[in-house]
Formats: C-alpha cells, structure tokens, sequence
C-alpha cells in the first residue's frame, strides 16, 4: 500500500521505515528538512509541505498522524481536512485524547472523510520488534488498512499461544500484536489505559529497586546489611521470574550502562495518558489507586528525587527516547 506519513520524529519516522522495509510505499511530510532528507534516503518520496503530500498520494489517500497531542495535531488535521477529497481516510497515531477523537470523526464526517485512532506502542525499538497497536474505527476502513497494521504490529514471535484462544470468538488478529478494540476513540481509550498500567508497573519496579539500593544505609544493623548488585539482579529476575517483563529487560539496560544513574535527575514527566486514565476512572467510579499513587509520585519527584525516580527515567528513555527537560505545572 502506499502511506502518507506527517511527523517524522521518534515513532513516525520508524514506522515508515518498518513499512518501506516490508515493501510499503510512504510519502512523508515534517517541518523539519533534516528528518524529510533521512526519510528519503531510506527510500520514502518526501513532500514540502500538506500539500504537496495530499497530491502525491492515490485517492482514496491515507495519512498516518504521528504527532505531539494537542495544538500541533489540531491544527494539521484541521489543514488536510481542506485538502482531502472524499473517502479519504485520517489515521492518528499519536497519544490523542479518545474524546476529541470522537469529536474529530464527527466533523471530518461532514466532509465524507474517515478518521481512524491507533494507540501505538513500541516506543524506539519498533522498527524492530514491531508495535503493539490498539485500534479505533469504522470496521471496513480499518479492514481496508489491515496490511499497514499487520506489518507494523510484532508478529507471534515465540510466545505461546494462550490456552482456550481456539474458539471462534477471539480474534485472531490480537495474537500477532494488532486489534480492531471498537469504533472511533476506543484504540486511543485502551491505549491510555495501557498507559495508566505502565506508571504503576514502573512505579513498583522503581520503589522495589529503590529497597534495594538503600540496603547499605550505616543506619541499619552492620550484619543486615547488604551492597547488593542492581545490575545482576535485573538481569537475574529477567530469566524465570514471575515479575521479568519488557520494562524489566529495560531496566537491566539501564542499570548495566549506569549503575548508579548519575545522568538522570529523577524528575519524570507525565505525557497525559495517566492523568486521562484517572479521569476515566472517576467517571466510571472505579478505585485506582495505584494508578493514581503512580501518577502523584511523578508530580512530587519534580521537587525530591530518590534513585527510583532516576530509574524511572532511566526506563523512560529506554523504551520511549524520553529525554529529561524542565518541568512546568501542566506537564
């Protein structure tokens, strides 16, 4: 198939490029000249500007979002909706609000257009291992994009099929790391929710390690004690361990490049998922507290950080690319 991509940063730029690799055609759109320039020399068509990517697509055309949420992504689809003709189709990739994507395919409706929400997850390593992807939309439409999603996704891999799939009922696309989760605003939905998870897994990796780390205060008892490896335990609990996971694995990497995370401040940023993910759970009545336990200790790491704040970081940045930056109130 061949894909308009706009935003060529951490994710939309190896998205593109695990689609050109598999034989897809992408034609690509950034303000910056510099990522268009490596785009193109990995094999994508580059486009000046919204326009010019408009016209050099197939109608029906579509266009992947990888886009910062809000202003940015706003704006953008308010341009192509000028652009596009009908039938043409929206997907947003980003990590979008399932509200306002609700309130976007209302209006692009009136214009015949479609609109498509994929939560994506996969962070810098995707282009590689593939991207876990959550999807909302119209059903023909996203069956229209199956081959796009069932590239981008991971794949079975060598993990076993769980016990009791083989009934008809479950869809099979959820095995190899894609699925159609409902209509508009349901990809992005369990995408935040996916979200929310992740702040209070690395949240119980953080304080674990944390314990760990303090063992060899000189306020304990001199034979309680104990300068423990973090390192070696990471990479001991990554093999058989009830608790290893792809966070784990993360950890380990960062602790065998920096053990005592001396680059990373502790100051962990929020990107709105997990505030979104509470919100849902206030209106629905549901406790989640160690979501929102999760989320607060972000807000207090901004004023006092401890080591597992900066392994909170350190495991940002592994799977996300997520660079500390100064902080301000809303974010």
């Amino acid at each position: 198939m061949k894909l308009g991509i706009v935003g060529l940063g951490r994710m939309g730029g190896n998205i593109a490029r695990r689609l050109m690799d598999a034989g897809h055609e992408c034609t690509v759109f950034d303000t910056s000249d510099k990522a268009r320039e490596a785009l193109q020399q990995d094999g994508a068509e580059s486009a000046d500007s919204l326009q010019a990517l408009v016209e050099g697509l197939p109608a029906p055309r579509s266009i992947w979002l990888m886009l910062p949420a809000g202003d940015i992504t706003e704006t953008t689809i308010s341009q192509l909706s000028d652009m596009l003709e009908p039938g043409d189709t929206l997907i947003e990739g980003g990590n979008a609000f399932f509200k306002d994507d609700v309130r976007r395919a209302r209006e692009l409706r009136q214009k015949d257009l479609h609109y498509v929400d994929v939560g994506v997850s996969g962070g810098v390593w995707g282009r590689e291992r593939g991207y876990c992807l959550m999807i909302g939309g119209e059903k023909e439409i996203v069956e229209g994009l199956d081959p796009i999603f069932a590239t981008l996704a991971p794949g079975a891999g060598d993990i076993d099929k769980t016990p009791g799939r083989e009934a008809e009922r479950f869809d099979p696309r959820a095995e190899v790391g894609y699925l159609h989760c409902g209509p508009v605003g349901s990809g992005h939905f369990v995408k935040m929710v996916h979200n929310g998870i992740e702040y209070g897994m690395m949240q119980a990796y953080a304080e674990g390690f944390d314990i760990l780390k303090n063992r060899n205060l000189e306020t304990l008892p001199e034979d309680e004690r104990y300068d423990l490896d973090l390192a070696d335990i990471a990479e001991l609990w990554r093999r058989g361990s009830v608790i290893s996971s792809w966070l784990l694995d993360l950890t380990s990497i960062a602790l065998s490049e920096d053990h005592d995370l001396e680059q990373y401040t502790g100051k962990v940023n929020d990107s709105g998922e997990g505030r979104w993910t509470i919100e849902a759970a206030i209106e629905e009545a549901v406790p989640a507290s160690v979501l929102t336990s999760a989320l607060f200790t972000r807000f207090r790491s901004r004023s006092d950080n401890t080591y597992g704040e900066k392994l909170l970081s350190a495991m940002r940045q592994q799977f996300g690319g997520h660079v500390e930056t100064p902080m301000s109130p809303t974010k």
